[in-house]
């Protein structure tokens, strides 16, 4: 999973896999899932995230992997 914030946009995608993603729905004003072509949710996009999250801070816990810390 990835999560890549796009400030110039104030948006942020939730990469749940590496599956191209064949359909999108819009759930919820701003709140797109996105889906493979079996049905899966390969990704989440919320528009103006600053206004609807807190992205301040990320925590993670009882993760089943290693993490790793990309900062840009």
């Amino acid at each position: 999973m990835k999560l890549k914030y796009y400030k110039d946009t104030d948006s942020l995608y939730i990469d749940l896999s590496s599956k191209p993603s064949a359909e999108s729905r819009e759930i919820s004003e701003g709140i797109v899932l996105d889906y493979d072509s079996e049905g899966n949710i390969v990704g989440i996009d919320i528009d103006n995230a600053s206004k609807k999250i807190d992205l301040k801070e990320i925590v993670l816990s009882k993760t089943p992997t290693e993490i790793e810390t990309v900062i840009k």
